[in-house]
C-alpha cells in the first residue's frame, strides 16, 4: 500500500464513520482496584475507585434500607429533595418541562425517559453521531466526553439533581464498609465517608436565580471549571480551550455542589457498580424504554461496557427499533449507534446471556443485560432503592438464571429485521468503525474483537445471501489493518490492558509494515507483545526520529496477564494477506518470474505492487470496472494503480474509468 493509498483509506474510514452509527468499541472503567495511593483523588479524600461486592440476597435484596433521611439537610448534602419519582399530580409534576407539556400525567421516571428520547442526534466532534445535551435552562451543549458507565450515571444523576429527586448509588469499599453516594452526599450509615467533601458547606447553589439572571450572567465556579475526571482523557476543547469535565458540569448545573459531586461519583463508580442490583434491576426485554441501560460483563472483575437506550420505536409486526449510545475508554462523546448495530449488542451473549468466559464463569451470572435504574423511596425514614410501582411486573430476579440468559435470544426476535443489503452495509460499517478506533488506539483488543465478530457475521451473510466465499469476501473487503491489528486472546495478552496507545503509534506500525512490502509481499508483523515488549516498533520509531512518540506499555486497567512474554492471537478465519489476489504480484516489468510483459494485457501483474515482480506495468486502471463495486471503499480487485468506485474517489482523484457510467 502506498502512502497515497494509506491517506485515502484513512479518509474513507473517517467519512464512513461520520455517515454510519455503528457498534460501540472498547470497554469502560470497573472502576476497579487499580488505583494507587499516589492518585490525586486518593490524596485529597482518602478514597480509591470502588469495585464489586458480594451477591445480592433474596429478590435482589429489594427493600433493604439505605441511608437515613436525617442526612438530607446536613453538611454533606448535595441537593434538596423536593419531589418524588412517583409524583404525577403535584404542582411541580404538572409543570411543562424539557420534553413534556404541562399536565402531562407523566411521573418523573417517565419524564426521564422522555428527556433521553428528545435529545436530538448531531454529528460528533471527532467522528460518528452523538446527541445534543438539553438542559432546563434553555441552553444546549455538545455531549460531554465520558466513559461508558459515566454516561449512564451522568444522565441519571443530572436529571435527579435538576428536578430535586432522591438518588443514590451504593457499594462497599475495600474494607467492606457500605457507602452511599447521592443527594445526601458521600456517606456511610454513620455520616461523612472518609474525607469526602461537605458539599453543602463547601460549594454554592445558585438554583434560586431567576431565568433572567442566569440567562444574562451564568454563575461560574472557577475551582470546579479547573477540574477533570479521575484518569484524564476528558479534555473538551470544543466547549472552550482547556475545558474538562468540571467545566462541562459547571455549564449544566446552577447548583455547583452537583458539579463537584458528579466528578466524584463518576470517578469512583464504574460499570461493575451500574450492574449491581442495589443500583439497577434486571428488566424484561418487552418493557424496555429510553434511559434503560444495557450492560456487558465478560469477567467478574475489571472493565465491562455500558450502553444507554436512546430511542425505542414500535415498528411493524409488534417489533421494536432500538438505538443505543455509549461512551468508551479512553473517554469520548457518547456514540449514537444505528438500530442494526445496536442489535449486535442486545443479542450478544456477553450481555447476560448463555455461555461462559475463559475462566468458566457463566455470562448470565456476571451481572450483564438490560437494566433499569432503581428509584430511591423514603421508607420509614430510610432511603431505599426500589422500583416504580408500575414496574413491579417487569423486573427479573437476580438469580433467575434460566429467564435472564434467554434475553439475548428474545431480543433477536423482538428487534426489527432488515434486508440482506442493509445488513451487509451495516456490518461493513461496524468493521470500518473498529478500524477507525484502532487508528486512534491501536492497542485496543475490544476493537479487534468487534471487527472480527462483525467479519464472522459478514462471512455467513455473504455466503447465504450473496453466494460469496470467504476468499472472495476477503479479496473484496479485507485491509492490511486487519492483519496488522490481529485479534488477540484478551486474558492472555498484555496489549489488551494498554488503553493509552496513540494515532502516531498506529501510523508508525502501518508505515513499518508497508516498508517491508516495497519489493515483495511478506506476512504482516502483528502489533502485539512479543518477547516481552514491542521492540521492533520502538526501534523503527527511533530510526525515523520519532522515538519520543512511541509510548511505553502501561497498565491502564487491572491486568492479570501483565507478565506474559508473548501475546496470544486468536485463530483467524481469513485468507492470508499474501494469498489475496491483489497481493500475488505475478507479473510486471523487470519481474523475477512475472508472467506478464511490459505492455499489452499482462494485467495480472499490475495488481501486484507487492509481488516479486515489483510494481509492474502490465496492467492499468483503464481496464478495471466499477460494475459490482459501486459504493465500495475498497480498491477494485485487479486495478493498478488502485482505483475506487465510492463517492470519495472524485475528491481523491482515483476513480476507475467507468465510475460515472457504472455508478450513476
Amino acid at each position: 500500500m502506498t502512502s497515497r493509498d494509506s491517506t485515502s483509506s484513512w479518509l474513507r474510514v473517517f467519512l464512513l464513520g461520520l455517515a454510519l452509527s455503528v457498534l460501540a468499541i472498547g470497554g469502560c472503567s470497573s472502576s476497579g482496584d487499580d488505583a494507587k495511593s499516589s492518585d490525586p483523588y486518593y490524596d485529597e479524600f482518602g478514597v480509591t475507585p470502588f469495585d464489586t461486592e458480594g451477591p445480592m440476597g433474596k429478590a435482589d435484596s429489594a427493600g433493604v434500607p439505605g441511608p437515613s433521611t436525617d442526612f438530607d439537610n446536613g453538611s454533606t448534602a448535595v441537593w434538596t429533595v423536593k419531589n418524588q419519582w412517583e409524583d404525577r399530580n403535584t404542582a411541580a409534576a404538572k409543570e411543562a418541562g424539557m420534553a413534556w407539556p404541562a399536565n402531562s400525567g407523566l411521573n418523573w421516571d417517565e419524564k426521564y425517559a422522555a428527556w433521553i428520547d428528545a435529545m436530538k442526534k448531531v454529528p460528533g466532534v471527532s467522528y460518528g453521531d452523538t446527541f445534543e445535551m438539553m438542559t432546563p435552562w434553555g441552553k444546549t451543549l455538545p455531549s460531554p466526553k465520558l466513559e461508558c458507565a459515566e454516561t449512564a450515571m451522568f444522565l441519571r444523576l443530572t436529571f435527579a439533581a435538576w428536578y430535586n429527586l432522591p438518588f443514590y448509588m451504593t457499594t462497599t469499599d475495600e474494607h467492606g464498609t457500605r457507602v452511599y453516594f447521592g443527594h445526601m452526599g458521600a456517606i456511610t450509615a454513620n455520616g461523612r465517608y472518609k474525607n469526602m467533601p461537605l458539599y453543602k458547606s463547601y460549594y454554592k447553589d445558585y438554583s434560586g436565580m431567576a431565568p433572567s439572571e442566569y440567562e444574562a450572567n451564568w454563575p461560574k465556579d472557577d475551582k470546579l471549571r479547573a477540574k477533570g475526571l479521575y484518569g484524564g482523557g476528558d479534555e473538551m476543547d470544543y466547549l472552550f480551550p482547556g475545558a474538562k469535565a468540571g467545566a462541562y458540569f459547571d455549564e449544566v448545573h446552577l447548583n455547583k455542589r452537583v458539579g463537584h459531586f458528579a466528578l466524584h461519583l463518576l470517578s469512583y463508580f464504574g460499570s461493575i457498580n451500574v450492574a449491581n442490583s442495589r443500583n439497577t434491576y434486571n428488566l424484561k426485554p418487552e418493557a424496555m424504554r429510553e434511559g434503560d441501560v444495557l450492560v456487558e460483563r465478560w469477567q467478574k472483575k475489571g472493565i465491562g461496557h455500558t450502553l444507554v437506550v436512546k430511542s425505542v420505536t414500535p415498528i411493524d409486526g409488534g417489533r421494536l427499533d432500538a438505538q443505543l449510545v455509549s461512551g468508551s475508554m479512553p473517554r469520548r462523546q457518547p456514540k449514537w449507534e444505528s438500530a442494526i448495530a445496536s442489535k449486535q449488542s442486545f443479542t450478544n451473549e456477553q450481555f447476560g446471556g448463555q455461555g461462559t468466559n475463559w475462566d468458566g464463569d457463566e455470562y448470565v451470572k456476571l451481572g450483564g443485560g438490560l437494566k433499569r435504574w432503581r428509584v430511591a423511596k423514603n421508607w420509614q425514614g430510610r432511603w431505599t432503592n426500589s422500583w416504580m410501582n408500575g414496574d413491579e411486573a417487569n423486573w427479573i430476579n437476580d438469580t433467575d438464571w434460566d429467564t435472564l440468559k434467554m434475553r439475548p435470544s428474545q431480543f433477536q426476535t423482538l428487534l426489527g429485521e432488515v434486508s440482506p443489503e442493509q445488513l451487509r452495509d451495516a456490518l461493513l460499517g461496524i468493521i470500518e468503525d473498529a478500524r477507525h478506533h484502532l487508528s486512534e488506539y491501536p492497542a485496543s483488543c475490544s476493537a479487534r474483537t468487534k471487527r472480527e465478530d462483525a467479519w464472522r457475521e459478514l462471512y455467513a451473510l455473504l455466503s447465504q445471501k450473496f453466494n460469496m466465499s470467504k476468499a472472495e469476501a476477503d479479496a473484496q473487503y479485507r485491509k492490511l489493518d486487519d492483519y496488522v491489528f490481529a485479534e488477540l486472546e484478551y486474558e492472555k495478552s498484555k496489549t489488551c490492558c494498554w488503553n493509552s496507545s496513540t494515532n502516531a503509534m498506529y501510523q508508525m506500525v502501518i508505515d513499518y509494515n508497508q516498508g517491508l512490502m516495497q519489493n515483495q509481499c511478506i506476512a504482516p508483523v502483528v502489533f502485539k507483545n512479543t518477547n516481552g515488549g514491542y521492540q521492533v516498533f520502538a526501534d523503527y520509531a527511533a530510526s525515523i526520529g520519532k522515538a519520543a512518540e512511541w509510548k511505553a506499555w502501561s497498565e491502564d486497567e487491572p491486568c492479570s496477564q501483565r507478565d506474559v512474554t508473548d501475546d496470544t492471537e486468536k485463530p483467524h478465519d481469513w485468507v492470508e494477506w499474501c494469498s489475496l489476489p491483489q497481493n500475488q504480484g505475478t507479473g510486471g516489468t523487470g519481474g523475477t518470474g512475472g508472467t506478464g510483459g511490459t505492455g499489452g494485457t499482462g494485467g495480472t501483474g499490475g495488481t501486484g505492487g507487492t509481488g516479486t515482480g515489483g510494481t509492474g506495468t502490465g496492467g492499468t486502471s483503464s481496464t478495471a470496472s466499477c460494475v459490482g463495486y459501486c459504493g465500495s471503499s475498497q480498491p477494485v480487485p485487479g486495478s493498478s494503480p488502485s482505483c475506487y468506485c465510492d463517492d470519495y474517489c472524485t475528491t481523491a482523484g482515483d476513480c476507475c474509468g467507468d465510475k460515472a457510467t457504472a455508478c450513476p
